[in-house]
């Protein structure tokens, strides 16, 4: 039976809970927050595409085949043979896939289950559409009283248009369902807002999702595309200032443990963060504890804000229903997230991790070696390196010199373009 906190092996009660991870796409800190699990005492296995990180640690005690044009079957397979306490998903359509699984297998008496194993990984299924639709996650936080920007669903061109009248420009345009940047715009212009939303709104090209999908073995385009679903575009007041971000663990509505950083550097605008400070701050803690507490959040999330330029007012913009780029860091009492699961899991008391580092800049690696190979950030922050694991630390180190060679080409050929242009 999926879901049993205590394991018996030859008659010998356990307290060693099994974690699976759910993950779509090749990103590296799920593998990362593999290795913090272990540490914090879990078994852990993973459903996952072929040569995926997670298939480069020894953390996973065994992996699933992920299958982009079957996924439900796939996370119901994994499911049915890992028999996991929990869930936790790496990305965001692995979450999209958790919560389909959980609509489709409803009314049926031989799941019962496997729906009560993904309500104990995510929470309240009530709380599962909030998620995805920003505004009505904006409208909750703020009758929760915490400070958000102004946001709206707009469907036309007429709504955007009467929506930027009334809240002015800048314009932060977004598109539910996407993750990592790629569905947001920020617009400083009418002329800007209108080609952001058509764009934001366009159905993603059968073709592209596919070579997506064969090439990057990233299937997060390929539903959308078949389906034909043009995404909901909401509108937000821009915040001037800095990034930051906050991650969690969570059960059943109480805050367990949490992590919270400013952004100091991307890999580009609205990319993911490569350099991170851990800081204190007590309006994005208030936040979080209470959006956990009134959508009855358990597992990992995390939490998106704007500090604004002046005020350093924190404000709440986006929630991201998985694992994040800083969860596996532990860094002390109340800041293991894995550790703070584990003990939930087998009703122990949490016992942290040794804490990484006293230095409060994070280098996030490989990332901010893809950015800048000779960034000084790779010497003055705590340089996140996956040391004990030499085949992920490799694949690090490959993808890396991939992405170096790409830019490479990419401003060569933007240069010969330069170079030749008056001679056409």
């Amino acid at each position: 039976m999926a879901g049993c906190y205590h394991r018996r092996t030859a008659g010998v009660r356990s307290l060693k809970p099994t974690v699976l991870l759910v993950a779509t796409s090749h990103w590296f800190p799920a593998a990362r927050f593999a290795m913090a699990l272990a540490q914090a005492g879990c078994r852990v296995e993973a459903v996952c595409p072929s040569r995926h990180p997670l298939r480069k640690t020894n953390a996973v005690q065994r992996n699933h085949n992920y299958r982009g044009v079957l996924p439900l079957r796939s996370l119901a397979g994994a499911i049915d043979d890992a028999k996991p306490d929990l869930i936790i998903p790496a990305d965001d359509l692995s979450t999209r896939h958790l919560h389909h699984l959980y609509r489709n297998l409803q009314g049926r008496s031989n799941a019962a289950d496997t729906r009560a194993l993904i309500e104990r990984s995510f929470g309240a299924p009530e709380s599962f559409p909030v998620v995805y639709e920003r505004a009505t996650f904006m409208k909750i936080a703020e009758a929760e009283g915490i400070r958000v920007p102004a946001t709206g669903v707009v469907i036309d061109l007429k709504e955007l248009k009467n929506w930027t009248n009334h809240a002015g420009l800048p314009v932060v345009l977004k598109a539910d369902g996407t993750s990592g940047g790629d569905g947001v715009r920020v617009a400083r212009t009418m002329d800007e807002a209108e080609a952001s939303f058509r764009w934001l709104q366009s159905q993603p090209v059968v073709a592209r999702a596919i070579k997506r999908g064969l090439v990057n073995r990233d299937y997060t385009l390929l539903w959308p595309a078949l389906l034909r679903r043009r995404p909901a575009v909401s509108a937000q007041t821009f915040i001037a200032g800095r990034e930051a971000t906050s991650a969690v663990a969570c059960w059943k509505g109480e805050l367990l443990a949490s992590l919270h950083f400013e952004v100091v550097h991307k890999m580009y605008s609205a990319g993911p963060a490569t350099v991170m400070r851990l800081v204190d701050n007590a309006d994005m803690s208030a936040a979080v504890e209470k959006m956990v507490r009134r959508l009855k959040l358990s597992g990992i999330h995390g939490f998106d804000f704007m500090l604004e330029r002046d005020s350093e007012n924190a404000y709440l913009i986006e929630i991201n229903p998985r694992i994040t780029q800083v969860g596996h860091l532990t860094l002390g009492a109340g800041r293991d997230l894995p550790a703070a699961l584990c003990a939930a899991l087998t009703g122990t008391a949490v016992q942290p991790a040794p804490k990484l580092t006293d230095n409060t800049l994070i280098t996030l690696f490989p990332q901010e070696w893809m950015r800048d190979p000779s960034s000084p950030y790779l010497h003055s922050g705590y340089l996140d390196v996956p040391w004990g694991e030499p085949e992920l630390l490799r694949a690090c180190v490959q993808r890396a010199r991939k992405q170096h060679s790409l830019h490479a080409q990419r401003n060569w050929q933007q240069n010969m373009a330069t170079v030749e242009a008056p001679r056409a």
